[in-house]
Order: structure tokens, then sequence, then C-alpha cells
């Protein structure tokens, strides 16, 4: 059940001084937004010139660019700055709370929406299942599973102690709601701050006086926000997850689950303790990621010393740990200060203390541009933030990886709609070429039909196949690393015993499995290209036989594969990724090599299932279905343009039409849209090879 709350005031996303520079970076996505707003507006006119069944696939080109919402998430560890800095990227200082405390596990998404295009005001907020809280209890979460399966009673009685306690705090806040609260959903069309506070900020043990804030934060899953933002060009989503460092992974599981969703992740870090050993957990979960698709955000400058020279030290030792630990070596590294931006936005600058004054003057003697001086004092100060390069950077990879894409695909699929449409203009006005058509309307759609499930069901042969052969060689792999953890296990036994905790790096076997799943992504991507071509080639034929030389202008493109989902679930902690806790009190009761040795085996064997599973069950059927669906959408669409070619009635009086009347209005509307599509797809290339370049 869902609960509808009453409307309420409607916040904006602003700031109490107005900033001019706030779009500076996001120039890019100006343009993207005006060639996506210039789309929109010519398949609308499409709409109103193609036929009963090609406005279906007009429908959904639209309906894609509407939808049309990239995801950025923003990941780090607690009191990292993240909450900040999204504040100060969404160009409101106090929109988030900041001092969300550790034991929340809450994704918050904002949506941002571009002020031309204004949306409903609201918020959504989703509660935890009575499974999670069983899981929880059960297992102890993540750290829970892997401490039952080595037999650290002790340690998984703490957790359990632990999350007993979250529960019977939340059960005495909500009493008898609290079970009715499990997997439900509240909606509001409006939020302000004391809304937030009592949905995400876990406050401390309350009184009867104060019993709002933190209400609901020990049970809730996920928050999102919807809201109009002056800034931004087209429509943003940014994600705000909790921190990484929790004692039950929860968190863990959903940072996973917040990056299969999004292509862009920032990476905060703070200055003073950029990469630290709390920071591996990141390193291995964004080393699965393209390094281009990665940005490291280095947060806090402003409690730097001496940032002009204690900043390259701290790049040179990030590089330094994401080559030591194979994360993405070649990842942007930017830095900057979130607390600079909100101070800016705000109009309090001068309320800085003098540590970061201090910083603020020595950051711009080396960052700031000489022919900005000029410039207002708080213009300086947003601009010193790194806020205009985080933006310039993110817009770049926005464009890159998912703007031109949509305006690519969507614009070829116009083309052939409309170029489809003149074809079957030419078939209304009796201009078919009756000798070269070799087939009937009947006979043509039962071939279409035969063509497409022909293809269809080679395609997912082809795709069951490549998915076997990761399997095989994922299952290789997972075998080898077993066998080698094991032998060098029992080889410190042999030498040190067990006075000397053993250290294996599993990071091995995360290398095997990526390089598995990247020789499938390029099989699949290999086989999508053949397999869509021909089916393209097929199709051309059958328009041929079917309707003469009348449809040779018709436009096509095979399908385009998108880029294929990164294996994030690789970066999930496995047993071998701890040497304290749990693992140092399994040590401690070895009792017998042999038999430890089996036992340890199992242990590998089972902590690794859900790690392998993920990787050929769940990642392998994602591919299979973006890789089918491709296919499958070119189908549909050429199933409804043959339909409507076939519907049109060959009559020679539709000649004079055709000359003076509607006909000819309509073909020359369809051929200005062509027109303007290739314009378009053709300006998208050039601002392609700018980005790229």
């Amino acid at each position: 059940m869902n609960m509808q709350i009453r409307p309420g005031s409607k916040p904006e996303v602003r700031s109490s001084r107005r900033i001019s520079n706030l779009r500076t970076g996001l120039e890019g996505l100006g343009q993207l937004g005006k060639d996506l707003e210039d789309l929109d507006q010519l398949l609308a006119q499409l709409g109103e010139v193609t036929g009963k069944n090609t406005t279906k696939t007009v429908g959904r080109l639209r309906k894609d660019v509407a939808e049309f919402e990239p995801t950025i998430t923003v990941l780090g560890q607690v009191k990292s700055g993240k909450t900040t800095l999204v504040n100060a990227m969404a160009g409101w200082a106090d929109l988030l709370p900041s001092d969300v405390n550790p034991w929340t596990s809450v994704v918050t998404s904002l949506h941002l929406k571009p002020a031309s295009r204004p949306a409903e005001t609201g918020a959504t907020f989703k509660f935890m299942t009575e499974n999670n809280w069983d899981r929880l209890l059960n297992q102890g979460g993540r750290i829970g599973e892997m401490a039952s399966r080595a037999g650290a009673e002790s340690e998984l009685a703490k957790i359990g102690a632990q999350i007993e306690k979250v529960r019977a705090k939340a059960q005495s806040r909500l009493g008898q709601k609290f079970d009715l609260l499990l997997g439900e959903t509240h909606n509001y069309g409006y939020f302000d701050k004391n809304l937030l506070e009592r949905y995400i900020v876990l406050g401390d043990d309350f009184g009867e006086d104060d019993s709002e804030q933190g209400r609901f934060a020990d049970i809730l899953s996920s928050a999102d926000l919807f809201l109009n933002c002056e800034t931004v060009p087209v429509p943003l989503c940014l994600r705000d997850t909790p921190g990484v460092n929790d004692t039950f992974m929860m968190r863990e599981q959903v940072t996973i689950q917040a990056l299969r969703s999004s292509k862009i992740c920032v990476v905060v870090l703070s200055a003073g303790q950029a990469l630290t050993s709390v920071d591996m957990g990141l390193i291995r979960l964004i080393s699965n990621l393209k390094s281009r698709n990665v940005l490291i955000f280095v947060n806090r400058i402003d409690e730097l010393p001496d940032p002009a020279n204690q900043v390259p030290e701290i790049e040179a030792s990030i590089r330094q740990t994401l080559h030591d630990r194979q994360g993405p070596v070649d990842a942007e590294i930017l830095f900057g200060s979130a607390y600079w931006a909100n101070k800016a936005l705000s109009g309090d600058i001068e309320g800085m203390p003098d540590v970061s004054s201090k910083a603020l003057f020595d950051w711009a003697e080396i960052a700031l541009d000489p022919q900005k001086g000029q410039t207002a004092p708080h213009e300086m100060v947003w601009e010193l933030s790194g806020m205009g390069h985080l933006y310039r950077a993110l817009s770049d990879r926005v464009i890159e990886e998912q703007g031109q894409q949509l305006l690519q695909k969507s614009a070829n699929a116009a083309l052939t709609v409309a170029t489809s449409e003149l074809a079957a203009g030419m078939v209304r006005i009796g201009a078919q070429d009756s000798g070269s058509a070799k087939l009937t309307t009947y006979d043509a759609l039962k071939e279409f039909r035969d063509i497409a499930t022909f293809h269809q069901k080679a395609f997912n042969d082809e795709l069951g196949a490549a998915i076997e052969d990761y399997h095989t060689r994922a299952d290789r792999a997972h075998a080898k690393f077993i066998d080698r953890a094991l032998r060098s296990l029992l080889t410190h036994l042999e030498n040190y015993g067990k006075e000397i905790v053993w250290d294996y790096d599993p990071v091995g076997l995360r290398m095997l499995l990526r390089s598995a799943y990247s020789a499938f992504g390029s099989k699949v991507r290999g086989l999508a290209q053949a397999r869509f071509e021909a089916a393209m080639t097929d199709v051309a034929m059958l328009y041929a036989n079917t309707f003469g030389h009348s449809v040779e202008g018709i436009q096509m493109a095979p399908p385009t594969l998108p880029d294929l989902p990164a294996p994030i679930s690789l970066g999930q902690t496995i047993a071998l990724d701890f040497n304290d806790g749990w693992w140092i009190s399994w040590w401690n009761r070895i009792r017998g090599f042999n038999a430890f040795s089996k036992r340890f085996q199992n242990l590998i064997a089972r902590e690794t299932e859900d790690f392998m599973a993920q990787s050929k069950g769940s990642q392998t059927t994602l591919v299979q279905d973006i890789a089918e669906t491709c296919l499958r959408e070119f189908f549909e669409q050429h199933g409804e343009i043959i339909k409507d070619i076939s519907a049109a009635p060959q009559s020679k009086e539709i000649e004079k039409l055709f000359q003076n009347g509607e006909e000819g209005q309509k073909r020359m509307t369809l051929e200005t849209l062509t027109q303007q599509l290739d314009a378009l797809l053709a300006d998208t290339c050039v601002e392609a090879e700018g980005t790229t370049s």
C-alpha cells in the first residue's frame, strides 16, 4: 500500500545570493538540452503525418526523450563531505542534512528538473521489508554471513546485539506502526527540512517532547526527492549514497545497487585522509567501472594548511594507491571544497574560520584565472571551490556516454519512419514498380514474421553459447583461485604455524573474472553487430521484393547495442578482504592443519558462491536482455512500417492530391523533417568528435 500525503509548499533549488556563474561547466549540457528539445519537436511533427502503426514508434521515441535523466552516483566514506557536495551541485546549500548518522543506510536521489520544464515537486520514501530485517537479524548482514561460516560465534553475537538494539530503538519510537510500515511507501507532494529530518536523519534517543527527528530513519530503505532547478539544462539525478564504512556492510549492497543503475560516479575523498584503508572497499567497487566514468573529487582542501603544495602530493599518493590496488588509474582527479561552494551559495563567505580563509587565499594564487580579477568575491569563491571543473567533467561524460547515444538512436529511428512514410506515399499514388515487386502484402507480412523469428532465435542461441563459454571460463578461474589460495595457506602454516595471521589478497580472482567478463562483452558486441546487420539486410530485401523501387529511399540503420553494464558485483567484500575482527578470531581457533585446510576450502567456496552467482547469473541475464531488446525493438519498428505501407491504397486519383492537396502537403512536411533530422544527426556527430578529442 502506498500512502499519499497532501501537497504543501513547493521548494525550488535556489541560493540566497544570486551567483551568475552557477552554470559554469554546464554549457555542454545546455547544447544537449537544446538538441533534445529540437528532436522532440521534430518527433511531435512526425507523429502528425505518420501512419496508424508507425505512430506507436514515434510515441516510444518521444517517451525515451522525455524520460532521459542521467544518474550521477556519489560515493565515499562517512564524513567525507558527500552530502555537502551534493547540496552544492544542486545549488542549494542546506538542501540535504549533512550530518546523517552512520547507522542509516539510505540512498537519497535528487531528481533535478530544468526550470524550463517545471515538474511536480515531491518526495517518496520507501521502507525496508520484513525480509531485510530477517536477513539482518538471522545472518547479521554480509559480515554476519561470513562470521557464521567461519564459526566466529562471538563476533556474530556482537553483530546480532547491535542489530537488535537498532530494531528495539525503532520499535520504541514507532510502536505498533513499526510492523505496518515495513515494505510501505510514503509519497508527499512537497518536502522541507523538517520532513527530511524526520525520514533520513537519525536522531538521538528521544524524550516525549522530541519524537519527530529521525523517527523513520532506522527502517528507511531509500528516499527520492523531486524538484525544479534553475541551473541544470537537462534532467539530472544526483544520488547521495551512505558511507561505505559500515559494520553490517548494508551500505555496500545498497551502493552496488545504486551503481548498477548509473554510468557515472563521483568518489568523494577527504583531503586530510585521501584513500585511507577504509577506502579500499571503494576502490574495489570503482575498479570495475570504466576509468572514464569515474571522477575522484578530493574534498575539504579548505582544511589544508598549505593546499598549493599539498595538492600535488595528495594526487601523486592517490595515483600510486590506485596503481597498487588495481584501481582505475586513469580516473580524473579534481580538487575542491564543498564547504566553500556552500558558503558562496549562502552568501556567507565572511563567516569562514581562519584556517579556511587562509587556504582559500593560498589556493587562489595557483587556481584563479588572473583575467577574472574583477569578479565579485562570492563568484570567485564559487570558482575556487572546484564546482565548475566538476560540472564540466560530468557534462562531458553525460554527453559522451548517454546524450549522444540517445540523440543518434532516436534520430536514426525517426529518419527510418519519415522516409518509410515517403515511400508509403509513393505506393499511395501508384508509383510502385509492379514489375520489381514479387510478394503480395499477405506474403510479405508472413515472410517478415519468419525473418524476425529466425534472427531472434539465432541471436538467442548465439548469446546462450557465449554465456556458456563465459561460465566455463569463470568457473575455471574460480577453481584456480581456490586452489592457489589453499596452497598458499598450507605453505604459510608449514612455515609460520598460526602465530602469524595468514593474509591472501583476492584481487587475483577479481582480475580473472573481470578479464573473462570483458572478453564476454567483446564477444556479445561482435555477435550483435553481425546479427543486427544481417537482420537489416533481410528486411531491406523484403522491402524491395514487396514494394519495388518505391521504397529505395527508406533510410535504414542497424540497431545500436548500448554500453554493457559494468560488473559491479565483483567489488563486493569477501572473506579474504579481512585480516582483523572475526577473521583473526577464527584463525586463533585453528585445530589441526589438515582438517583446517578442508574447512577453509569450504568457507571460501561458500563465501564466493553469491559472488559467482551474481557474476555468472544476474550480470549475464542483464546483458542478454539488453541485447535481445535492441533486436526486438528493431523488428517492432519495421513491422509497423510494413503494415503502414501495405495499408496504403493505390489509386491514380490520389496523384492529383499529391500535386496540390493533402498528400502533397504531407510529402513536403516529411521531406523537411528528413532534412532537419539529417542535420541534427550531422551536428551530433560533430559534437561527439569534439567531446572525444
